[in-house]
This record gives structure tokens, sequence and C-alpha cells, in this order.
């Protein structure tokens, strides 16, 4: 047995339009799962599934656009992609937002509840949504990409932070839940990733400097560098993990000094 292989399993990636996300959605296309790109905006998530279609064949990817600030167009996601393919046995909740940059005591309630809401609420709505499928055939791999914001303080980040942790506590609560029968869930905590969404701290000269100091690699991740983590984490090769999560961050949390 392959251990990565992942041929005509069903996989739905929440922000699969660019950066880790789009990332994933490709590495698991690679390793033969069908793969369902979605992100708000169709065009975008068109793109990617017609570079994965050209790469590996005609129908191996399809486009459901859905905001997951929208609990209606979560269920339009599951129930296109159930209608399509029967199937979900792989759910990537990769999507997130941050409207807000800057200390804790200038975030408005709007900007507060709103990355608390798309980042552990909407979680929680397509986990619930996706999971009976799973718990009726007694598989299934759901991952959530968190954050090490999720396991440090910040002063810029620091609503974000919080959502990210809880993201870590939902997956444990939820691998107890789903555990006897058969249904894992855990997390990836990514370091500082370039991509768009983290531009505001890889563009900042002096944040590059300070994260990179104290990181072993001496640099930031490629969106491709967190890929791996998802493909095992949906294979056969981590059947007996759930509850957990996996660090990919250059090992700037082990803390390094001088």
């Amino acid at each position: 047995m392959n251990l990565f292989d992942l041929t005509d399993k069903v996989a739905v990636i929440t922000g699969s339009s660019r950066g880790i996300g789009r990332a994933i959605a490709e590495a698991l296309a690679d390793h033969g799962a069908k793969v369902v790109i979605s992100s708000r905006k169709a065009e975008a998530c068109q793109e990617v599934a017609d570079a994965i279609n050209a790469k590996h064949g005609e129908g191996r990817a399809i486009v459901v656009p859905a905001s997951i600030s929208s609990k209606e167009e979560l269920q339009r996601l599951v129930d296109e992609t159930l209608a399509l393919w029967g199937r979900i046995d792989i759910l990537v909740c990769n999507a997130a937002s941050n409207p807000y940059y800057g200390p804790m005591a200038g975030i408005s309630d709007d900007q507060f509840r709103k990355i608390l809401d798309n980042n552990v609420v909407a979680n929680h709505w397509l986990i619930a949504m996706v999971a009976p499928g799973m718990i009726e055939r007694r598989e299934g791999s759901i991952v959530i990409v968190s954050s090490i914001g999720g396991l440090k303080a910040s002063t810029v980040i620091g609503a974000y932070n919080i959502s990210k942790a809880a993201d870590f506590q939902l997956a444990r609560n939820l691998a107890a839940e789903f555990g006897p029968h058969q249904v894992r869930v855990n997390c990836i905590a990514p370091g500082l990733i370039k991509t768009d969404f983290a531009r505001a701290l890889w563009e900042n000269p002096d944040t590059l400097k300070l994260v990179t100091a104290h990181t072993p690699l001496q640099r930031i991740g490629e969106p491709h560098e967190i890929a791996g983590a998802a493909v095992f984490l949906a294979s056969p090769a981590s059947t007996f993990m759930t509850g957990q999560a996996i660090v990919v961050d250059g090992g700037s949390t082990i803390g390094v000094g001088l």
C-alpha cells in the first residue's frame, strides 16, 4: 500500500484559489484526489481548477465558489460536491480572514467578531455539514489550517492569534467526538509564509528581519512547503493521528536565542 495514495478520494479545500489553499489542492490532486476549489471569486477558482485538470485530466478539479462568512453558501458547497461526487473524504478548512492589524485596544467589535466568525465559527459550520457522511462511512480526515500565531502572543495580530488558538481546541474537541467513528481531525500550524494574506508581515522589513533572525532556517516559508503536511494528514499515512497540530515554521517556535 502506498501510504500517501489518495486515488479517487474527494477533497474540499476552502480558500484554495491562491496561497496555501491552492498549494494544498494541487498537492492532493498530485496524489490522486479529486479536488473542489472554493473561495469567494469564481474566476480565480476556475484558473486553479483549469491548471489541475490540464495536468491530470478533465474532471479532477471542480469549482464551487463560497464565502466562509455565509452558512448558506457553505451548505451549497457541500451539497454540490455530494451531488456530483457522492462523498467528501477530506475536508481542509483553510480560508480565514484578518481585517485588522494593530494592538488589541484599537480593534472594533465588528472586526473582532468577523475574525472569530470566519476563522472559528465557519470551520464549525462546515465540519458539521461534512462530518455526518464521514461518520456513516467510518472514515474521513478533517484538516484545519491554524497558525503558530495560536501558540504565541503578538502586538499586531492578537485577535487573529486568538482565533487560531481556538482552532486548535476545536480540533481537539471534535477529534474526541468523532474518534469512535474513525473520523480524524487535525491542525496544521504554519509559520510566516509568503502569501498575499500575510503580506503585511513579510513585506515589513523590520518584521521579516525579526522573524528570520530567530528561525533556524533563516527564511520564511513558501505555500508548497505547507502542502506536504496536508497530504500526510489526508492520507493513510496518518490514520492513527487525531487531535494534533503539526507545526511547519522553519523552526521559529523552538525559541532560538543568542
